[in-house]
């Protein structure tokens, strides 16, 4: 792409009359280009200026300005607008360039330059919490805060009801919680116990760890202890090394291993019988977890074989149960006049899959990673779904499912940089953006993935229904947003042909660049069925295919 033609992409993008053909072109220059990226952004800061410079001027000010007189004068751009105030803004944008910290030629550059959300921050991105939940068995929450695994241990106080769940805290500290209990983490050095059965296992580079209850505090001063907390008061155990205990009321004493004491919420004291069996530790709950793992595997294998035969199927791939010494990737359908063929694995790697098998899923990271396949026929209504397990959104568009190109009729099915679900079926074409056409309706959904998903493994669901009128996209077995679809946008028929999973776009013979939207993440398994899947269904399935 010459300079001169890059500019004209630019102003078009500026003045929201370019073409999707262009667009893409220009976003895949900006992902690859450094000198593009710095040109684009030095045209944004010009139209920025040139917009606030514009607002400014006092309206009484306005009224010497000759009027244009014809319709080539009420065509007046931004380009025109670029080349009578290049003098005069060209100061300005050096000032700007200079006072907001925009990186010179030799600064790291940022991989994909976000068009849509990217708004000059200056701070990093943050999160709250001080502990992560690594594992849970038989966990039931209070109705008002459920925790998954992986996720991100708010702040406040906690109502385990029943199970187990471990937690590791930031500061190395493991704690294997036992319900009823209450409690909450107050920093990664500091815990308070409400009620319940709670065994900490603490590092070295954790020593000085406090945990404190009703009855008085525990300090860490070795390697692991427990305590029950009840109403009454507060049982400490030393299972390894030593603590140091200050009961309400009492000076602070040195407690060793094998030791224990039972302390009231009035303060008195006594010596009781130290034992471990009493408290379910991180090694004990592993074991639980590997056993509850292997039967849920057990389980999602029985009902994936009794999903082989479903009519509505056309593609079903689970990388698990796949041969991939070909790179290729079987589609596990038998029963279905519509079958799409075997996948073609490109770049993409093998990877632990959701329940934790070594070469279960693929990882699409690498740049380029894709699977490659066909499905053939017209579609009406349609069900997309997909397990996967996201690394980061650090692409504009974070593909799950695209066709080749984007035609008359085809899907494409991916997540926004925002996280918000995007799902789209092309309508037309040939349109008229100055009468307010377009040529597809997009289905987004609420942003529904943060920085504190990262690592997790989700299910992910669209149907497109065009019986109902509906497109509804799903989260891990539940609605996450439902939307009408608009007449003048309803598709009913659907082509695929040849398309992608976590990936889009194929190099150009003449134009080797190609626009980044590889999924930053892995895959263990996609559907795609050939009808629109009902709420209860897309349930099952998640109850059935969860780790």
């Amino acid at each position: 792409m010459t300079p001169s033609e890059r500019q004209r992409l630019i102003d078009a993008l500026l003045e929201h009359e370019i073409s999707e053909a262009d667009f893409l072109r220009l976003e895949a220059e900006l992902s690859v280009d450094p000198e593009a990226r710095r040109d684009y952004l030095a045209r944004v800061s010009l139209s920025l200026l040139l917009e606030n410079e514009a607002a400014a001027i006092p309206p009484s000010s306005t009224n010497d300005v000759p009027k244009p007189t014809d319709s080539s004068r009420a065509g007046w751009t931004w380009r025109r607008a670029f080349v009578g105030m290049a003098a005069i803004a060209a100061s300005l944008l050096v000032m700007l360039w200079l006072s907001t910290g925009v990186p010179g030629p030799d600064a790291p550059q940022r991989q994909t330059p976000s068009l849509a959300s990217d708004h000059g921050e200056s701070h990093e991105r943050t999160i709250e919490g001080f502990a992560i939940v690594s594992g849970q068995s038989d966990a039931v929450w209070d109705e008002d805060r459920t925790l998954a695994n992986g996720s991100l241990v708010p702040a406040g106080e906690l109502r385990l009801r029943a199970g187990l769940v471990q937690l590791e805290l930031f500061s190395g500290v493991q704690l294997v919680v036992e319900g009823d209990a209450r409690f909450a983490i107050r920093s990664p050095m500091e815990v308070v116990v409400i009620r319940g059965k709670v065994r900490a296992r603490v590092p070295e580079p954790a020593r000085g760890f406090r945990l404190r209850t009703e009855a008085g505090e525990v300090v860490d001063l070795g390697t692991e202890f427990a305590v029950n907390v009840t109403d009454e008061g507060s049982d400490v155990h030393v299972l390894d090394g030593e603590i140091e205990w200050q009961a309400r009321g009492h000076d602070k004493r040195v407690m060793h291993q094998g030791q224990s004491a039972a302390t009231s919420v009035a303060g008195d004291e006594r010596t009781i019988r130290s034992t471990s069996d009493d408290f379910v530790g991180p090694n004990e709950l592993r074991e639980r977890l590997q056993a509850t793992k292997e039967s849920r595997l057990r389980r999602w294998r029985e009902h994936s074989e009794e999903r082989r035969a479903d009519p509505r199927l056309s593609a079903f791939y689970q990388v698990g149960a796949s041969d991939l010494s070909d790179r290729r990737l079987a589609n596990r359908v038998t029963n279905s006049e519509r079958e799409s063929g075997e996948g073609a694995v490109v770049a993409a790697a093998l990877a632990p899959d959701r329940f934790g098998r070594p070469n279960g899923a693929l990882d699409f990271s690498p740049t380029g990673s894709r699977v490659r396949l066909s499905v053939p026929g017209e579609h009406r209504s349609m069900t997309l779904l997909c397990w996967v397990k996201i690394n980061s959104l650090d692409r504009w568009y974070n593909s799950l499912f695209l066709t080749d190109g984007h035609e008359q009729g085809e899907p494409h099915w991916q997540i926004m940089d925002d996280g918000r679900l995007f799902f789209s079926v092309k309508k037309r074409d040939k349109f008229d953006r100055s009468k307010g056409e377009r040529d597809k309706h997009v289905y987004f959904s609420p942003p529904f993935w943060t920085s504190e998903l990262s690592g997790q493994w989700l299910m992910i669901a669209t149907v497109y229904d065009v019986d109902r009128r509906q497109v509804t996209h799903y989260l891990n077995g539940e609605v996450l947003s439902e939307e009408a679809i608009p007449e003048e946008y309803l598709v009913e028929t659907v082509r695929i042909g040849n398309a992608s999973i976590c990936n889009w776009d194929l190099p150009k013979r003449d134009e080797p660049r190609f626009a980044v939207r590889n999924l930053n993440g892995s895959l263990d398994e996609f559907a795609l069925y050939d009808a629109a899947l009902s709420p209860e269904e897309i349930k099952d399935l998640y109850d059935h295919g969860k780790p």
